[in-house]
């Protein structure tokens, strides 16, 4: 027998589980991140039942301000988890926004001997400024100006500023076309709405014919956006059967990049970057743009700037783009 006194044995000690508050966070912070890189990624498949289609495909990129309150969220939770869960929608909005957001500039070519200034403009006809955006948009030294959402006042009086600067114009409907080369087979277009909201020309440049398409699309709105479709899926369907190996699209689409009804047009020309980055809201102009519904794309042409700029009163920003002809 012995004189010691038998060392008790430690009990192992046990893993505390966290709170039950904690855990709970835990798995919302986890199943909330799967759903926003889901819907990041997957956006076009939100069913358009009552408009919502069209106003997930509009936010888009802005589902993305949703990754810090769910970096706040995993903070508090303070286990491994969620960190892990929070970076898969980070690498969604990274993966599907990030190459749009980078600066032209960084890659641009430089500019030719010969390049065409586009600027274009919805100078909103309600705001009775179109004759200081036409101003505005002579200012920038472009070559071609496209105006759109013009009535019968507006148009007046943004001729009378631009028929001083441009000898060469075509106007028809809602929208119109002036340039500083001759413009060539101009035709109006309806696009399959009843009415001219579009025109199609050809500008006969010092590097050859260049095809132009000015648009003004029908508005969309939240259960309203059937007549936008129809314009969008016609212009899609021409864009093929243009002769020209350049061409330039030009105007207030009223769609986002990132909408559905879009992707045709899309898969046919190129959007570039905005020089200086980020994604160039055009709408609305003040206080703070939440959507690039105005656009500049191309097909056969090397952009060397691409940029957003207020003119006039209107409740659009205008667009100024220069390619390589």
């Amino acid at each position: 027998m012995s004189l010691l006194a038998e060392t008790p044995r430690a009990s192992p000690s046990r893993k505390r589980r966290p709170p039950a508050g904690r855990r709970a966070l835990n798995a919302v912070v986890v199943a909330s991140s799967l759903l926003l890189a889901a819907l990041i990624v997957l956006h076009n498949w939100v069913p358009d039942v009552g408009g919502l289609g069209l106003l997930v495909d509009s936010a888009a990129p802005w589902l993305g301000v949703f990754i810090p309150v769910l970096i706040v969220l995993a903070v508090f939770a303070r286990r491994g988890r969620p960190w892990v869960a929070v970076l898969v929608p980070i690498a969604a909005w990274g993966l599907v926004f990030g190459a749009a957001i980078v600066p032209l500039k960084w890659t641009a070519p430089a500019a030719s001997a010969n390049t065409l200034t586009v600027a274009s403009q919805n100078i909103e006809a309600s705001s009775g400024t179109g004759a200081a955006s036409a101003a505005d948009l002579v200012a920038t030294g472009a070559q071609v100006v496209a105006i759109q959402e013009m009535d019968a006042s507006s148009s007046a009086e943004v001729s009378s500023v631009l028929d001083a600067t441009y000898e060469y114009s075509y106007q028809v409907g809602t929208v119109g076309l002036w340039s500083s080369y001759p413009i060539l087979n101009a035709q109006p277009w309806d696009l399959g709405l009843g009415w001219q909201r579009a025109l199609a020309a050809d500008l006969e440049t010092p590097e050859g014919l260049v095809s132009i398409y000015v648009i003004h699309a029908a508005s969309a709105r939240i259960g309203d956006h059937a007549d936008r479709d129809e314009m969008l899926k016609n212009l899609a369907d021409v864009l093929p059967n243009d002769e020209n190996d350049r061409v330039i699209a030009v105007g207030d689409f009223n769609a986002a990049s990132t909408d559905r009804a879009f992707k045709p047009i899309l898969s046919q020309l190129d959007e570039p970057n905005q020089s200086d980055g980020l994604f160039g809201f055009t709408w609305p102009a003040t206080p703070f743009p939440l959507a690039r519904l105005d656009h500049f794309l191309q097909r056969g042409l090397d952009v060397t700037s691409n940029t957003v700029v207020p003119a006039g009163g209107s409740d659009h920003l205008a667009i100024v783009a220069t390619v390589n002809l």
